[in-house]
Order: C-alpha cells, then sequence, then structure tokens
C-alpha cells in the first residue's frame, strides 16, 4: 500500500481528519456561533489562495445565506469544525454572520381565548 493509497478511500474518498482541517484548534474564535447562525461569502477581490478546499467550499456555497448546520451538512464536517472554519473566514472578511431571526413570542392565553371564542362564534 502506497502512502497516497494509505489516504484515500474508495467508497469516501480522501481521510482527512478534523483536526488537520482546522490546525489542530477545537475551538472557534467566535465562540458564540450557533446552528442557526446564518453565514454569507463577501464578495471581495482579496484573493483566496492558502485556503483549505472546506474553506473554498464554504465560500462557493454562501452567495446566499445558510446556517451553520447547513454548511455542516453540505460540507461534511462535525459541528465544531464548521465553526472554527467559519471563524477563520470571519478573521480573514471573506464572510459576515447575522444572528438567526429571532423566534417570536408565543401568544398569550388571552389571545388564544379570543381565537378559540370567534372561532366557536362562526
Amino acid at each position: 500500500m502506497t502512502e497516497e493509497t494509505q489516504w484515500f478511500d474508495e467508497e469516501n474518498g480522501p481521510l482527512v481528519r478534523p483536526y488537520a482541517m482546522t490546525g489542530g484548534r477545537t475551538r472557534p474564535g467566535a465562540t458564540w456561533l450557533d446552528v442557526a447562525t446564518q453565514v454569507v461569502t463577501v464578495p471581495s477581490a482579496t484573493e483566496r489562495l492558502g485556503l483549505g478546499p472546506e474553506h473554498q467550499a464554504i465560500l462557493e456555497l454562501c452567495h446566499r445565506a445558510l446556517s451553520v448546520a447547513e454548511l455542516a451538512s453540505y460540507v461534511n464536517v462535525p459541528l465544531v469544525v464548521i465553526k472554527v472554519l467559519i471563524s477563520d473566514l470571519m478573521d480573514r472578511g471573506d464572510v459576515v454572520v447575522r444572528p438567526p431571526a429571532q423566534a417570536l413570542q408565543a401568544p398569550g392565553r388571552d389571545l388564544l381565548q379570543a381565537v378559540l371564542d370567534g372561532v366557536r362564534a362562526l
């Protein structure tokens, strides 16, 4: 078995450990990123040389806003890895992130009762 075939699996492709993708880092610089945070590529003229294939994939996918969870799925890496990679791209200015839309508060009991009473009156 040659060194090249040792790092390639016919069914799954190249075998790269997550810590190799992140340079051994296990925590993103932006610790506040969560699975619903939206990520968008910044149109930029900066050189993207030196970025790994996972970084490049994120930049290609994020021409429209995608969540951190979606990116982890599309790039096929664990959540912690995608967060580290996104954090790298944020530091470089290649992506911007925005918090997920705020969940609306559930309607109060009085409003629900009023709707129920209205429906019953029909």
